[in-house]
């Protein structure tokens, strides 16, 4: 343990602070410092390092301050737990970072609540207090990068840097071929968050027993009334879902060791061929592929439920099954299928009606609304939606969507003006835009006088767009992927129209020069992105922290581990 680290990281208990003075900058890069520690030696095999490191991490102001910030900036900052705060204040959070102890910590109750699932039953979600979203959070801090060191290769759910469309594209990889496997067995499994075993996660999870005991049998407080918890990890807490990831990781390395390995233990490339077990995990949602309906039956599912129930958990017998690929099955929204030996993917029935089912009720619950007002409702579900599907077969899924909500439109302005005609309907509210008729705008005048049309997208205008997977053993802790990180952020700019102008702000705020060589940025030479301050360091993915090098440029800059200016005019190395 570095002595240096120790008095730059550890607070004293007399330390006060300014929220506002905080240098976040410092901050994070100590965090992400310490972060990228414990993947080193987690990869050796130092436990008693990681655990060193943890205890660094958990202990230091730094981690307290960003644990403290993140509670106070998402989603929930407003939402009290059973004590009825929140940290509102720059006092509120300064004290909240000193009081962040490990000695006399002790867990409110959560406050429970449930929410509606789309079954018709309902999901029990856990609150807790602000104070102990925050230890969750500082904890997290520790336990991530040794989570993301040991995860499956092909777990999506929960993860930075993956998501539902990385587990999209290994679908295609493992299924699209003529030779791919026949069959799938679709995972879901009951409760997975309410009954996974204490005593498994109090004995597998790699963080501060103590703290994670406490958080476990906290209990929960409904209507007034204290109810225990003896299984599960609450659904609602920050660090619980790195925490159901761990419990599931190790499935899909059991299912390549049986299934993969000879008689003498090795691994055996033509075995793996010959069963086509593959394995795509996001969160608790799984799919396992098979050559024969029997291998899955009688050798996957049995191994299956053996490593559940050794966690407290089990398959769910109404949603877990076994299918044919020419029949279909359901994934994360999608509608996974070969069509006489073709594969594709495409929105699912039950997703398309769900989200048509969500326009109908905001054009229902706004009959009297403004256009305009309308408009801005459902602009960002259409696009979140398309965005999500813009990976898969989805334009005739897209053009559909566009017909029902052309339809709504249409009968909720009839309904407004019923006593006018169908030629003065369309007139106030459909309008000509280019090419295209029966657009749904309206002018609307912007507080300085100006007008501009607000105009409602269609589904149709999202391109399809092929995704790049993730790497399955890449690691955002690890400073050793941070040029493959870049390179991915290059590529996502490109692909999204909001972040192609952000690219080209960075090129003319260089001039269109790479400040590592001085010579011009073209579409001949191209260009990489450059964090100036690295993630392993703390930087961030903003555009006072990026700058475009040339590709031979940017590999010198990391192998000769060189130092790069924001330029306002290029100031090159230093």
């Amino acid at each position: 343990m570095n002595l240096i680290d120790n008095t730059i990281m550890c607070a004293s208990s007399g330390m006060e602070t300014n929220w506002h003075s905080i240098n976040w900058s410092k901050f994070y890069q100590n965090v992400r410092r310490l972060q990228a520690r414990i993947v080193k030696a987690n990869q050796e095999g130092r436990w008693g390092k990681v655990k060193a490191l943890q205890w660094l991490l958990t202990h230091s102001y730094s981690g307290k301050a960003i644990a403290v910030r993140r509670v106070t900036e998402n989603q929930g900052k407003n939402t009290p737990g059973v004590d009825g705060k929140t940290w509102s204040t720059p006092e509120a959070k300064s004290e909240a970072i000193l009081s962040l102890k490990r000695h006399g910590y002790q867990p409110f109750p959560l406050k429970r609540v449930y929410i509606p699932k789309s079954n018709g039953k309902k999901r029990p979600l856990g609150i807790p207090t602000m104070k102990d979203r925050a230890m969750q959070a500082l904890h997290l801090l520790a336990l991530e990068p040794v989570a993301e060191t040991t995860a499956d290769r092909n777990s999506y759910g929960f993860r930075p840097e993956r998501s539902t469309a990385d587990a999209h594209v290994q679908c295609y990889i493992v299924l699209a071929k003529k030779a791919s496997p026949a069959w799938i067995l679709e995972g879901d499994i009951t409760g997975c968050f309410d009954n996974i075993s204490h005593a498994w996660m109090l004995n597998n999870i790699p963080t501060d027993r103590m703290v994670l005991r406490k958080w476990l049998k906290s209990g929960y407080l409904y209507q007034n009334q204290l109810f225990p918890t003896e299984a599960g990890t609450p659904q609602g807490g920050i660090i619980s879902p790195t925490l159901a990831n761990m419990v599931l990781d190790g499935l899909e390395r059991e299912l390549q060791r049986k299934f993969s390995s000879s008689e003498s233990g090795r691994f055996n490339r033509n075995k793996a061929a010959l069963n086509q077990v593959n394995f795509v995990r996001y969160a608790d949602d799984f799919i396992i592929t098979g050559k024969s309906k029997e291998i899955l039956v009688n050798e996957v599912k049995p191994l299956v439920e053996d490593f559940l129930a050794e966690r407290g958990l089990s398959l769910s017998p109404e949603k877990t099954k076994i299918t044919s690929i020419a029949e279909g099955v359901d994934f994360l929204g999608w509608n996974i299928r070969k069509y006489d030996g073709k594969f594709l993917i495409k929105p699912s029935k039950k997703n398309i009606q769900t989200f048509l089912d969500n326009i109908r009720e905001t054009v229902k619950a706004n009959k009297q609304a403004k256009q305009e007002n309308l408009i801005r409702l459902l602009n960002p579900k259409i696009r979140g939606w398309t965005n999500y599907h813009k990976c898969s077969v989805a334009s005739e899924a897209f053009s559909k969507v566009d017909k029902e909500i052309w339809q709504l439109l249409w009968q909720w302005a009839k309904r407004r003006h019923s006593k006018k005609s169908k030629t003065w309907i369309k007139r106030r509210y459909f309008h000509s835009n280019g090419n295209r008729n029966w657009v749904f705008s309206t002018k609307v005048v912007s507080p300085d006088g100006k007008s501009k049309h607000a105009t409602l997208i269609k589904a149709c205008d999202t391109k399809i767009r092929r995704h790049h997977k993730i790497k399955g053993e890449a690691n955002p802790f690890d400073p050793k992927w941070e040029t493959y990180f870049e390179d991915r952020l290059g590529r996502k700019m490109l692909a999204n129209h909001k972040e192609r102008k952000r690219l080209i702000h960075l090129w003319l705020d260089q001039d269109g020069v790479c400040p590592a060589c001085r010579q011009k940025i073209t579409e001949e030479t191209g260009w990489h992105i450059h964090h100036i301050l690295p993630k392993s360091e703390g930087g961030k993915d903003v555009t006072s922290n990026l700058v475009l090098l040339h590709p031979t440029c940017h590999m010198q800059v990391h192998n000769l581990k060189l130092k790069v200016d924001k330029p306002a005019s290029v100031r090159g190395l230093r």
